[in-house]
Protein backbone atom coordinates (compact mmCIF):
# COMPACT_ATOMS: atom_id res chain seq x y z
CA UNK A 1 0.00 0.00 0.00
CA UNK A 2 1.14 3.42 -1.11
CA UNK A 3 1.48 6.04 1.69
CA UNK A 4 0.13 9.59 0.66
CA UNK A 5 3.45 10.75 -0.09
CA UNK A 6 4.42 7.98 -2.68
CA UNK A 7 0.88 8.56 -4.45
CA UNK A 8 1.55 12.30 -4.93
CA UNK A 9 4.96 11.74 -5.96
CA UNK A 10 3.22 9.66 -8.27
CA UNK A 11 1.58 11.94 -10.01
CA UNK A 12 4.75 14.55 -9.99
CA UNK A 13 6.07 11.28 -12.09
CA UNK A 14 3.64 11.71 -14.33
CA UNK A 15 5.01 15.29 -15.17
CA UNK A 16 8.48 14.01 -15.13
CA UNK A 17 7.43 11.36 -18.04
CA UNK A 18 5.85 14.67 -19.81
CA UNK A 19 9.22 16.29 -19.75
CA UNK A 20 10.80 12.69 -20.97
CA UNK A 21 8.51 12.82 -23.92
CA UNK A 22 9.41 16.13 -24.81
CA UNK A 23 12.93 15.54 -24.57
CA UNK A 24 13.49 17.51 -21.64
CA UNK A 25 15.25 16.30 -18.67
CA UNK A 26 13.03 14.04 -17.09
CA UNK A 27 11.75 16.65 -13.46
CA UNK A 28 8.56 16.75 -12.42
CA UNK A 29 6.43 18.98 -10.03
CA UNK A 30 2.96 19.43 -8.26
CA UNK A 31 1.87 21.37 -4.90
CA UNK A 32 -0.75 20.46 -3.30
CA UNK A 33 -3.23 22.76 -0.97
CA UNK A 34 -6.17 21.38 1.23
CA UNK A 35 -5.64 17.77 -0.71
CA UNK A 36 -5.79 19.36 -4.42
CA UNK A 37 -3.28 19.80 -6.93
CA UNK A 38 -3.03 23.83 -7.75
CA UNK A 39 -0.15 23.54 -9.48
CA UNK A 40 2.05 21.14 -12.10
CA UNK A 41 5.69 21.57 -13.64
CA UNK A 42 7.59 19.77 -15.82
CA UNK A 43 10.84 20.67 -16.89
CA UNK A 44 11.19 23.06 -19.99
CA UNK A 45 13.97 24.70 -20.06
CA UNK A 46 14.87 23.41 -23.76
CA UNK A 47 11.21 23.91 -25.40
CA UNK A 48 10.77 27.28 -23.96
CA UNK A 49 14.71 28.20 -24.14
CA UNK A 50 14.67 29.56 -20.33
CA UNK A 51 17.32 28.29 -17.69
CA UNK A 52 14.36 29.42 -15.40
CA UNK A 53 11.90 26.58 -16.64
CA UNK A 54 12.50 24.33 -13.87
CA UNK A 55 8.85 22.04 -12.97
CA UNK A 56 9.38 23.63 -9.80
CA UNK A 57 8.98 27.27 -10.90
CA UNK A 58 6.34 26.26 -13.27
CA UNK A 59 4.27 24.56 -10.64
CA UNK A 60 4.68 27.47 -8.08
CA UNK A 61 3.52 29.88 -10.20
CA UNK A 62 0.75 27.78 -11.31
CA UNK A 63 -0.08 27.86 -7.62
CA UNK A 64 0.93 31.35 -7.11
CA UNK A 65 -1.56 31.75 -9.69
CA UNK A 66 -4.16 29.96 -8.72
CA UNK A 67 -4.44 31.39 -5.22
CA UNK A 68 -3.95 34.83 -5.73
CA UNK A 69 -0.99 34.72 -3.53
CA UNK A 70 2.99 35.00 -3.53
CA UNK A 71 2.50 32.84 -0.22
CA UNK A 72 2.06 29.09 -0.36
CA UNK A 73 1.64 28.74 2.44
CA UNK A 74 -0.46 25.32 3.56
CA UNK A 75 1.08 23.66 0.33
CA UNK A 76 3.05 20.96 0.14
CA UNK A 77 5.57 20.97 -3.02
CA UNK A 78 6.14 17.63 -4.52
CA UNK A 79 9.10 17.16 -7.17
CA UNK A 80 10.68 14.12 -8.29
CA UNK A 81 14.73 15.76 -7.96
CA UNK A 82 16.05 17.14 -5.38
CA UNK A 83 15.67 21.23 -6.27
CA UNK A 84 18.86 23.31 -7.14
CA UNK A 85 19.59 26.50 -5.63
CA UNK A 86 17.46 28.92 -7.60
CA UNK A 87 14.77 26.32 -6.87
CA UNK A 88 15.03 25.89 -3.05
CA UNK A 89 15.36 29.89 -3.00
CA UNK A 90 11.90 30.37 -4.68
CA UNK A 91 10.83 27.86 -2.39
CA UNK A 92 11.60 30.29 0.77
CA UNK A 93 10.50 33.12 -1.23
CA UNK A 94 6.97 30.93 -1.94
CA UNK A 95 7.13 30.36 2.30
CA UNK A 96 6.33 26.77 1.25
CA UNK A 97 5.97 24.91 4.32
CA UNK A 98 6.98 21.11 3.66
CA UNK A 99 9.07 20.05 0.78
CA UNK A 100 8.92 16.37 -0.91
CA UNK A 101 11.56 15.06 -3.16
CA UNK A 102 12.41 11.88 -4.85
CA UNK A 103 16.10 11.62 -6.06
CA UNK A 104 18.69 13.33 -4.26
CA UNK A 105 21.08 15.43 -6.69
CA UNK A 106 24.79 14.99 -6.36
CA UNK A 107 25.24 17.34 -9.04
CA UNK A 108 23.38 20.35 -8.16
CA UNK A 109 21.20 19.32 -4.97
CA UNK A 110 20.27 22.96 -2.33
CA UNK A 111 17.85 20.85 -0.01
CA UNK A 112 20.42 18.72 2.36
CA UNK A 113 22.96 17.01 -0.35
CA UNK A 114 25.13 20.18 -1.65
CA UNK A 115 23.44 22.83 0.01
CA UNK A 116 20.91 23.06 2.67
CA UNK A 117 18.99 26.71 1.59
CA UNK A 118 15.39 25.19 2.60
CA UNK A 119 16.44 24.59 5.98
CA UNK A 120 19.04 27.45 6.73
CA UNK A 121 17.70 28.77 9.80
CA UNK A 122 19.61 32.28 8.82
CA UNK A 123 17.04 32.64 6.54
CA UNK A 124 13.19 34.49 7.30
CA UNK A 125 11.45 30.84 6.27
CA UNK A 126 12.57 27.60 6.43
CA UNK A 127 11.16 24.40 4.99
CA UNK A 128 10.42 20.62 6.20
CA UNK A 129 11.97 18.54 3.70
CA UNK A 130 11.18 14.50 2.91
CA UNK A 131 13.62 13.71 0.42
CA UNK A 132 13.90 9.75 -1.35
CA UNK A 133 10.24 9.15 -2.00
CA UNK A 134 9.94 6.99 -5.01
CA UNK A 135 13.63 7.44 -5.61
CA UNK A 136 14.16 5.02 -7.63
CA UNK A 137 11.30 5.65 -10.50
CA UNK A 138 13.03 9.31 -10.47
CA UNK A 139 16.62 7.62 -10.95
CA UNK A 140 15.35 5.17 -13.30
CA UNK A 141 13.72 7.48 -15.45
CA UNK A 142 16.78 10.03 -15.20
CA UNK A 143 18.95 7.48 -16.20
CA UNK A 144 16.94 6.30 -19.06
CA UNK A 145 16.96 9.63 -20.40
CA UNK A 146 20.66 10.59 -20.39
CA UNK A 147 21.50 6.90 -21.63
CA UNK A 148 19.30 7.83 -24.74
CA UNK A 149 21.07 11.22 -24.95
CA UNK A 150 24.40 9.56 -25.28
CA UNK A 151 23.00 6.70 -27.55
CA UNK A 152 21.65 9.70 -29.95
CA UNK A 153 25.08 11.69 -29.84
CA UNK A 154 27.00 8.39 -30.77
CA UNK A 155 24.80 7.93 -33.84
CA UNK A 156 24.96 10.99 -34.78
CA UNK A 157 29.13 11.13 -34.52
CA UNK A 158 29.01 7.76 -36.25
CA UNK A 159 26.93 9.36 -39.32
CA UNK A 160 29.70 12.07 -39.87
Amino acid sequence: MLTQHEQWMNVALREAKRAFDADEVPVGAIVMHNGEIIGRGYNQIEQLQDPTAHAEMIAITAAANHLHSRRLENCTLYVTLEPCPMCAGAIVLARIPTLVFGSYDPKAGACGTLYNIVEDRRLNHSVHVVGGICDRESEALLKDYFAKKRTFQRKKISIR
